[in-house]
């Protein structure tokens, strides 16, 4: 099956599309983000967790009522450029691509730091390029290649999530007393916390940028998103608790490696080094979804002529956009020699609560039920800006220039 010139292949259906938003989640959040969200809110981190996970719905009801009337590469690029107008999809775009590809780069210096621990710069840098380049040349070979090769990570990094939850529970040490108030817990650390936690809940947006590979895509990516959203919140629900209870929110708050930290200390301590083979292949398996997302969403904005034309190629055996990929996969490969993995969560996660409130607010456009986009929208901007003012400045920077660029641009060709 061919694709024509600009146009990709339809060859995914629901279970794959759902693999697709499990393997970009579950590596983000469970093994990323828990940490950084205690040390600001502390126990408060369950009501984060419920808050991002509000807002992630409505993000994803108005993201599947979108997909199902504009089934094309890009996700809110495409939405906002229909219903909102070309600079409003520009933007999404735009901040799509840059905050997940300072994402990819976190991802890909987990998988390092998880697999190889001892390991110090540059030798981090060059095994963490080389882990970039690989998945690089999988997607590169066909997207059913990079959904059957998530389905294999997602499904181990549940099995040793599974065996981490029930080792603290059966042989740890779950005490409730642990829970004390945390000395920085406060309305506005949950509301900080929740922002951070966001970046754990973006990887069913990849679902939504592949909507020109997906079979079907009226149907299949409104019950695709929601399934992938629904797992992961149970998993991550069950995690929280588990880890709170098992090291108390100081502990997990200080803590790089939580769920190995929480199985050393149970009396199946046995488990550690598979804890830590499942998380680098859980950030593995979000890698290879973020870099299948970004150059989709790359694709669609090069075929509109806001990013280089020849990034718009379709590969003429692999129905892929493979210059695209070739594009994500060099300046993914450069920015994991400096990227910090920590502070591009909040950069990442301001970037990426920007797109979705432009995906409400196109979503509002709709008409029937406005309560759901509403609501999404005034999330996405409170808990945007609650993240840390670094983030905000940096993550508003971009954006800046982005516009910038998108005047600039407007002015030339007019």
């Amino acid at each position: 099956m061919s694709a024509q010139p600009h146009q990709l292949a339809r060859r995914l259906g629901t279970a794959d599309a759902v693999v697709v938003g499990l393997g970009s989640m579950i590596g983000a959040g469970v093994f990323v983000a828990f940490a950084p969200a205690a040390r600001v809110a502390g126990s408060g981190l369950l009501l984060g967790l419920a808050v991002a996970a509000v807002v992630a719905y409505c993000n994803a009801t108005s993201s599947a009522r979108l997909a199902a009337r504009y089934p094309a590469s890009g996700g809110t690029y495409v939405y906002g450029r229909e219903r909102l107008g070309p600079f409003w999809g520009y933007l999404a775009g735009w901040g799509f691509v840059v905050g997940k590809t300072a994402s990819c780069a976190a991802m890909a210096l987990t998988v390092v730091v998880y697999a190889a621990p001892g390991l110090g710069q540059p030798w981090r840098s060059l095994l963490a390029v080389l882990v970039v380049a690989a998945l690089t040349g999988l997607n590169y070979r066909g997207v059913q290649r990079s959904a059957r090769a998530t389905a294999v990570l997602v499904t181990v990094s549940l099995l040793v999530l599974a065996a981490a939850v029930t080792a603290m529970v059966v042989a740890g040490d779950l005490s409730t007393q642990r829970l004390a108030p945390f000395p920085k817990t406060s309305p506005l650390g949950v509301l900080e916390a929740a922002g951070l936690l966001f970046f754990a809940f973006a990887g069913y947006a990849r679902i939504a940028t592949l909507g020109e590979e997906v079979r079907d895509p009226a149907r299949t990516i409104p019950r695709a998103i929601p399934i992938a959203l629904g797992i992961v919140l149970a998993v991550y629900a069950v995690l929280a608790v588990v880890l709170l209870l098992q090291l108390g929110p100081a502990a997990l708050a200080t803590t790089a490696d939580p769920v190995a930290q929480a199985v050393a200390g149970t009396g199946w301590s046995g488990l550690v080094p598979a804890v830590r083979a499942g998380a680098a292949l859980a950030a593995l398996g979000a890698l290879l979804a973020l870099v299948l997302g970004v150059s989709r969403t790359v694709f669609a904005m090069a075929r509109d002529g806001h990013l280089p034309r020849p990034l718009a190629a379709v590969h003429p055996r692999f129905a892929v956009p493979h210059r695209a990929e070739l594009a994500v996969g060099v300046a993914v490969a450069i920015l994991v020699s400096f990227a910090d993995l920590r502070g591009t969560i909040g950069f990442s996660a301001f970037a990426v609560l920007t797109y979705y409130a432009i995906a409400n607010a196109s979503a509002w456009t709709l008409g029937g039920n406005r309560i759901v986009p509403a609501i999404g929208l005034a999330g996405c901007t409170l808990l945007a800006f609650s993240l840390p003012l670094s983030s905000v400045v940096t993550g508003a920077g971009v954006l800046v220039a982005g516009a910038a660029a998108y005047a600039l641009r407007r002015r030339t060709h007019s």
